[in-house]
């Protein structure tokens, strides 16, 4: 990043606590991070959003993504139609918090949706956000979620269309959340829409109570059911492709089967949408976007912020892109979605800075200039998965913060008690594919990975005397990103600084 002359930033402390009597609170101007211009009204009369959300999908499970064993035939088209991403990111890999980025073009220490919005967690965002949904609707569009939101709270998420999961077999029952998007893209069509279709697969899904005392078993992915208008595509176990960061076990070659038959009824509901969205005559005008909100449900992906856990697929169609089949290297990050949008659809942005930028100007660029790093803000994915990292990526090298690495590197329910991690720990296993178990759970406070040499980041070169100049630059960037976006978590390096000046006082 450019250096820019310091600025007086208000506290985050600060801008909370006025949330409380003021209706819309603003961020302090961003001197690193792109403006967001107001954008004046394109060329098509009705410029619609079409949001695809899977949820646990990984970029390595997509026939368009290299995987010749998996079938993904509707994912596939969509790609040789549109532009394929070779390198989107997650700001976390975690579903509410990398939603929320995804709804405000904020960092999740930004939002304030930390972590999972359900139940007891019950993580939300400041009173001062400006959402996505929100920004549209005031610009005259038609908003609709089917299916998984997954973040709160819902007024400031002011979709006039809702169609809950309860409804729809928990997300799954991809023909009729497809029949349900048909009837929104037909209620009105004097205005443009914005729809967002959040799928549960290929998410694990619970199949009762296990054996631990309190603990749900979420050995199943949601298979054990028969759903309208779906041929199920079953896999051998043997003929699924391992990732490095697993062990090839059976355990974990017979769960990958059972996600590829979510990831297949998933693809099929792909097809039925869009199928659908043409039938409307609302195609040509819209804007198609798919992603996944994080990596595969599996230890070492789901919760990291390794490669696994936050690089991930995005398929675009637009009536701007010159050539189907297209493929962008662009570095761009679930931040950069809402600017995007917002360029997309002529919509002024929220009343304070974003740290994003739209890629806009990507689609028809496989390599374009500006795109070559990203950043990563997590802090939990359940209430009690205290696990505060950030990092920055560019195009060689990662560098990971942890900010308390005295603790250990605590499980999401559904990954600890699933088959492929009860398997490693009755083989009282060492490795789980090329990292050893013992690094995973106990992590030092800094991790430099060279991916270039190192692309499945098992060797930390933080301590690497050769790599000193290389970690001095991504400290600095990382700490320039943090600063900018006000990120809370500052505060404890000034308690540790001043605590260190205070035993050093006692000597």
């Amino acid at each position: 990043m450019r250096k820019q002359k310091q600025i007086n930033r208000r506290t985050f402390l600060g801008k909370c606590m006025a949330a409380g009597s003021a209706a819309i609170m603003t961020l302090p101007k961003n001197q690193v991070f792109p403006s967001q211009k107001k954008q004046a009204p394109r060329d098509l009369p009705h410029r619609n959003v079409l949001l695809l959300i899977s949820d646990d999908h990984g970029i390595d499970q997509l026939g368009c993504y290299g995987n010749p064993k998996i079938k993904t035939s509707n994912l596939d088209q969509m790609a040789s139609q549109g532009v394929r991403f070779t390198n989107a990111f997650s700001v976390a890999a975690s579903c509410s918090a990398s939603r929320g980025s995804i709804l405000t073009g904020l960092y999740t220490h930004q939002n304030g949706q930390f972590g999972h919005q359900h139940n007891w967690h019950h993580f939300s965002f400041h009173a001062w956000v400006q959402s996505l949904p929100a920004l549209l609707k005031r610009n005259g569009y038609q908003t609709g979620v089917i299916g998984k939101l997954h973040v709160a709270p819902k007024e400031q998420l002011p979709f006039d269309f809702v169609v809950p999961g309860r409804d729809i077999m928990g997300n799954r029952d991809v023909k009729t959340m497809t029949d349900k998007a048909g009837g929104f893209f037909n209620q009105d069509k004097s205005n443009p829409f914005f729809l967002l279709i959040g799928y549960s697969d290929p998410h694990r899904s619970a199949q009762g109570m296990s054996r631990m005392r309190g603990v749900e078993d979420f050995s199943g992915f949601g298979n054990d059911r028969d759903y309208p208008g779906i041929q199920p595509t079953k896999y051998d176990p043997q003929d699924v492709i391992v990732p490095d960061f697993l062990p090839d076990i059976p355990e974990v070659r017979e769960e990958l089967a059972d996600q590829y038959q979510a990831i297949g009824r998933l693809d099929t509901g792909i097809g039925m949408v869009i199928e659908n969205l043409r039938q409307s005559g609302r195609y040509e005008n819209t804007l198609i976007i798919y992603i996944s909100d994080n990596g595969i449900p599996f230890p070492g992906a789901k919760t990291t912020i390794y490669e696994s856990g936050v690089h991930l697929p995005m398929i675009i169609c637009s009536p701007e892109i010159e050539k189907g089949g297209s493929v962008t290297h662009a570095m761009v990050s679930f931040v950069d979605l809402v600017p995007s949008i917002l360029e997309w659809t002529g919509t002024q942005g929220p009343d304070y800075e974003l740290p994003g930028k739209s890629f806009l100007s990507a689609f028809n660029q496989q390599d374009p200039s500006g795109w070559d790093e990203v950043y990563h803000s997590h802090t939990f994915h359940e209430i009690t998965m205290y696990y505060p990292m950030r990092a920055v990526r560019t195009r060689r090298y990662k560098y990971i913060l942890n900010l308390f690495p005295e603790l250990e590197y605590p499980f999401a329910t559904d990954l600890f008690i699933c088959k492929t991690w009860q398997g490693i720990l009755k083989r009282k296993s060492k490795m789980m594919g090329k990292r050893n178990v013992h690094d995973f759970l106990q992590r030092p406070a800094e991790e430099l990975y060279d991916l270039e040499k190192d692309p499945h980041e098992v060797k930390n070169f933080a301590g690497d005397p050769n790599y000193s100049t290389v970690l001095d630059e991504l400290r600095t960037k990382l700490k320039t990103m943090r600063e900018q976006t006000n990120d809370p978590w500052l505060i404890l390096e000034n308690y540790r600084a001043n605590r260190t000046l205070y035993q050093g006082s006692e000597k």
